[in-house]
């Protein structure tokens, strides 16, 4: 249970970090360079069409963000977007490719393999205002295509804990 607070506290800390470091950066101006000045090394980098590439910079398990900073093809930042967010769960569609909403969501929270079913979870979390931690969950089939999505309460979180919420 400490650990757990602690890492809701930590995720706290980055998440105000985040809005600093973010406050730094401009779109159309701000380059790779600024970018990974304020941001560091990303978690992966993805190649994008017309030569874009897109940063990902995780904040989970610990935080509940994760930020993908497209680089245009001119080598300025072109977005910055928070993608943890009903708005981008909703693009998680049945039949979907696994490797599809990696690169959308950015690396998971958690993978939970259910073998018998032929099934893998995948947790995300997510704070939903004023200050509720979420979790949004993919479930894989065994070709790797999404096979259903669910939203819950994060039962990990201390202010969650004892009530349903999860899968």
């Amino acid at each position: 249970m400490r650990l757990g607070s602690w890492s809701l506290a930590l995720g706290a800390l980055l998440g105000g970090c985040d809005q600093h470091r973010i406050g730094k950066l401009e779109e159309g101006v701000s380059t790779e360079a600024d970018v990974r000045g304020q941001f560091g090394q990303p978690d992966a980098v993805w190649d994008e069409p017309g030569g874009a590439r897109t940063l990902e910079y995780d904040r989970n398990p610990a935080g509940h963000q994760n930020y993908m900073v497209t680089i245009g093809p001119d080598g300025r930042m072109s977005a910055l977007r928070q993608v943890l967010a009903p708005a981008t769960f909703a693009k998680v569609q049945p039949g979907m490719p696994m490797e599809q909403v990696r690169r959308m969501l950015g690396k998971p929270a958690g993978k939970a393999p259910y073998p018998l079913k032929g099934e893998e979870a995948w947790d995300w979390r997510y704070m939903e205002p004023p200050n509720t931690s979420m979790l949004f969950t993919v479930w894989f089939d065994r070709d790797l295509h999404v096979l259903r999505t669910s939203t819950g309460r994060d039962p990990e979180a201390p202010e969650n804990k004892g009530g349903a919420g999860g899968h």
